[in-house]
This record gives C-alpha cells, sequence and structure tokens, in this order.
C-alpha cells in the first residue's frame, strides 16, 4: 500500500514562495499530482508530471508561478511555488495518480496547509 507523507506548508506574505515535497513509500512510484482544496471549495487540480519526469501540466491560474519536479532516487515530488497569491491559500494534498494528467488518483496524501497573507 503506498503512503505519502507531506511537507512544507505554512503562512507565507503575498509574493513570497514555498516548496511543498512529497515523499512517497510502499509502491513503485507513478505518476504524481498536487490538489488543492480552498474553504467551502471542492478540491482542485493544481500540476501533474509523468513517471519520468518528462511531461508537466498545470492549471491555468498557477502556470509560470508553480513547477512540479520529482527525484525518482528520493521517490519525492515537489511543488515550488512562486508569486504566492492569497487566492492560493489552501490545503495543498499529493496524489499517487493511476496514469499522467491525474484523471484517476490511486492515493490522497494527509495535506498541508498553505496560507498566503495580504
Amino acid at each position: 500500500q503506498v503512503q505519502l507523507v507531506e511537507s512544507g506548508g505554512g503562512l507565507v506574505q503575498a509574493g513570497g514562495s514555498l516548496r511543498l515535497s512529497c515523499a512517497v513509500s510502499g509502491r513503485t512510484f507513478s505518476a504524481m499530482g498536487w490538489f488543492r482544496q480552498a474553504p467551502g471549495k471542492e478540491r482542485e487540480f493544481v500540476a501533474a508530471i509523468s513517471r519520468s519526469g518528462g511531461t508537466t501540466g498545470y492549471r491555468n491560474s498557477v502556470k509560470g508561478r508553480f513547477t512540479i519536479s520529482r527525484d525518482n532516487a528520493k521517490n519525492t515530488v515537489y511543488l515550488q511555488m512562486n508569486s504566492l497569491k492569497p487566492e492560493d491559500t489552501a490545503v495543498y494534498y499529493c496524489a499517487y495518480c493511476v496514469a499522467y494528467g491525474c484523471g484517476a488518483v490511486d492515493t490522497w496524501g494527509q495535506g498541508t496547509q498553505v496560507t498566503v497573507s495580504s
């Protein structure tokens, strides 16, 4: 059974940066993704990365500001978030995906809170 452990969330001022990490154990490293859920809203896709790391995708509102990457030797996926905005405030979830794009998610992480103050 795969386990995902996230870290790196916190409180940051608008314009600042954070890097989220997700350590994967228990199963062969797969396509991965990041999602987020703000209070009162549905969980939404943020970014995805293929198994090799050669292909990435983002929701439009984070393109040019967020970068997803992975270190397969460490079984870890990252989300570098720059130029953060108050509307990025949410709980961020790591996702172990069935295939690239994360149309289907096999396992979710526990979530890490990101709060961006204006």
